[in-house]
């Protein structure tokens, strides 16, 4: 035992001090890290606004998970739900809790998720998705567009044809039979003859570039039409575009409005906490309800509404202070157009027009 305990000693003596530059550059990059970045508590708010709306936070989680696809979470989290139900008769009868907690169809014909329909069209659109994304497969995607045709043109979309555009690509590129050559224009050219003859009225031009290409088909990519036949980003857009759509027909955003809001706030916060650390050495407060103090730059993606701030008392506007837009064409707030016109007649603030207060028009943005 002796002679064994000593070569194991000497081989972790060795590992240990090898290990000693390691764990030497480890501990100045957390002192670094703390110097930094220090600690602090992230802002306590007196009065929570969403603490009385439970059902809209539970809403909001439900929804996300079903967006993402995580069904068996949402169910998971659905049936939570009616658990804590049951054990709350002010909120819901013991009866109906049990039927909610022992059917899961019955899971999302609670409060906080409109219907069980909600939860089949995100099943179809994931069964869609994965499809176009694993399998490069647009015939699911292509079936659900025709069915659904006349609500996307009403819309103005163009989802059917780009769909239709890329199968045509896709088949060209060897698609089916998995190479590229005379088989893969051929199975495009007997694509378009099926397919394209609907979109002729609005996509004409498009189509005559498509089936013209052929032409240059044994030098396309030298040809002015080699960016038609550029899939390298195709199908991400394609699928997103197609995601955009199919939320947009259930008249819900493409995006998750929770991963949204927790982005915005994420962003908004080291301003905030910045604020909050500015008005507590001053020892004042914010007072105003619907505006924050500081303006937070978001993403353009981000910007949802137009904002309109009054020019004259530089206050956004609200519902209950809307913009008022003066016969001149230029736009004040409604409070600061009432102190204007407490003589009647008065002078716009930006020309020498004159007008009257009731000649004034609300603008919706």
């Amino acid at each position: 035992m002796a002679k064994l305990q000593t070569p194991v000693k000497s081989s972790f003596d060795s590992i240990n001090d090898s290990l000693k530059e390691t764990h030497s550059g480890l501990n100045k990059y957390t002192k670094s890290l703390d110097k930094l970045f220090k600690d602090r508590p992230l802002p306590s708010t007196d009065h929570d606004a969403l603490s009385s709306q439970e059902n809209l936070i539970n809403r909001a989680i439900a929804m996300h998970l079903l967006r993402e696809g995580q069904f068996a979470v949402a169910a998971t989290f659905l049936s939570e739900i009616a658990e804590h139900k049951m054990d709350t008769p002010t909120q819901q009868t013991n009866e109906s809790a049990s039927a909610s907690a022992s059917d899961p169809a019955n899971l999302l014909d609670l409060d906080e998720v409109p219907s069980t329909e909600i939860r089949k069209q995100f099943a179809s659109m994931y069964y869609i998705l994965q499809q176009l994304q694993e399998h490069k497969n647009l015939l699911p995607a292509i079936e659900w567009s025709r069915e659904h045709r006349n609500a996307l043109e009403a819309r103005g979309s163009n989802l059917e044809f780009e769909l239709c555009r890329l199968q045509y690509v896709w088949l060209y590129h060897g698609g089916s039979s998995g190479q590229d050559g005379p088989t893969g224009w051929q199975e495009a050219l007997a694509y378009a003859r099926r397919e394209f003859h609907v979109f002729v009225p609005r996509y004409l031009r498009e189509v005559q570039q498509l089936i013209g290409a052929m032409a240059y088909s044994p030098n396309l990519e030298a040809s002015p039409y080699a960016s038609l036949f550029n899939t390298a980003s195709a199908w991400d857009d394609v699928a997103h575009f197609f995601t955009r759509e199919f939320c947009s027909l259930l008249g819900l955003s493409a995006d998750s409005p929770l991963y949204i809001a927790a982005t915005a706030g994420a962003i908004a916060l080291p301003t905030l906490l910045k604020l909050q650390t500015i008005m507590r050495a001053k020892r004042t407060e914010w007072t105003s309800e619907n505006e924050l103090p500081v303006e937070i730059s978001l993403p353009p993606s981000y910007l949802f509404h137009s904002i309109f701030v009054c020019p004259v008392s530089k206050e956004q506007a609200t519902d209950a202070n809307p913009p008022m837009m003066m016969p001149c064409g230029h736009v004040i707030a409604e409070e600061s157009l009432k102190r204007l016109g407490k003589s009647n007649r008065f002078k716009c603030p930006y020309c020498p027009s004159e007008s009257h207060p009731k000649d004034a028009r609300k603008v919706f943005l």
